[in-house]
């Protein structure tokens, strides 16, 4: 187990470095192709901090461990709210945006809601098995292209938006080796997925845990480094909107993109405690919603990010309790 342990973190390695190699190549490409700042940043930005999740999900859905997909978009939802906001809250109360308050968060909560009802089938269609299908798949990518549609209006609707994307720092390389770092990039990820997935299952097998706790916890987890940090920075930068928009958007992400294009690859059977993990993202969310409104205030403060992380503790003992 040990060396299942090692390359573990070597696949988390490769997926962070994957990640940023990607971003700064194809970044650097964009631009010299007169393409703005502003679309970048929304997207070659934005998609590569959750390329982890995605090359997770995708390596997982091919290799049949189906478990570890849900598992860690669940957990990585979770995780952002919970933990990485908690945490956020406690270095420095972040006040929240109105647009975020009012359409952004619902649209996350609506999205885990989505998923809990397209993960039981027993419960809404009358059908003997739970999973997330193809056609449900299908269903979320095409909600995305929605939100991304909606995420360009913003945008371009709001000022301190776009002065935000326009100020993204972009280093331009070559050409040539514009398409060197996109293709390492490249690599890394999927060399970073194969061995995370690989060595996740054989700690599964080799220490009696289900495909879905490990995707859950120490799957999750490292998936959302790349947003830990990226919302711990901000915070201590004093940039809330950064901090809170990132988690935000990357749990949108993750439920619509890389579930349904998980899903779309291969129907995800939903493991029999799933609607409970799927019920606390939703409580999660639903929770961060309501605390806008504590006080009247659109702000989370250190007594509510404290809340987060215990709550955040309380559900991993569960799950280990579980087993």
């Amino acid at each position: 187990m040990f060396l299942n342990i090692v390359f573990l973190l070597a696949g988390f390695v490769a997926l962070i470095f994957g990640a940023d190699f990607l971003v700064k190549g194809a970044a650097s490409i964009a631009k010299k192709f007169h393409i703005s700042t502003l679309v970048i940043g929304l997207t070659v930005v934005a998609f590569g901090t959750s390329m982890p999740e995605l090359t997770v999900g995708v390596t997982a859905a091919l290799r049949n461990s189906t478990d570890i997909v849900l598992g860690n978009v669940i957990g990585s939802n979770i995780a952002n709210i919970l933990l990485i906001l908690g945490i956020c809250a406690l270095v420095q109360p972040l006040i929240v945006k109105s647009t975020t308050v009012w359409k952004e968060i619902p649209l996350a909560l609506a999205g885990m809601g989505l998923i809990f009802v397209e993960a039981n089938d027993s419960l809404f269609d009358n059908i003997p098995s739970n999973a997330i299908t193809r056609t449900d798949g299908v269903s979320l990518l095409v909600l995305f292209v929605i939100f991304m549609y909606y995420i360009f209006g913003l945008a371009r609707n709001d000022r301190d938006a776009k002065a935000s994307a326009e100020s993204t720092k972009i280093q331009t390389y070559s050409t040539s080796l514009s398409v060197v770092y996109a293709f390492i990039g490249f690599g890394l990820l999927v060399l970073g997925g194969s061995l995370l997935v690989d060595n996740a299952v054989g700690i599964a097998e080799k220490a009696g845990l289900s495909q879905s706790l490990i995707g859950l916890t120490v799957v999750a987890i490292g998936t959302s480094l790349p947003e830990l940090a990226t919302s711990l920075i901000a915070t201590i930068k004093g940039q809330n909107d950064i901090a809170i928009g990132n988690v935000i958007g990357s749990n949108i992400f993750n439920t619509f993109w890389i579930l349904g294009a998980s899903s779309s690859v291969a129907p995800l059977p939903v493991a029999a405690n799933g609607s409970i993990d799927i019920a606390v993202g939703v409580a999660a969310t639903l929770g961060l919603f309501i605390f806008m409104f504590v006080n009247g205030r659109h702000r989370l403060n250190r007594i509510e990010g404290l809340v987060f992380v215990l709550a955040y503790f309380a559900y991993m003992g569960f799950l280990i309790k579980q087993g």
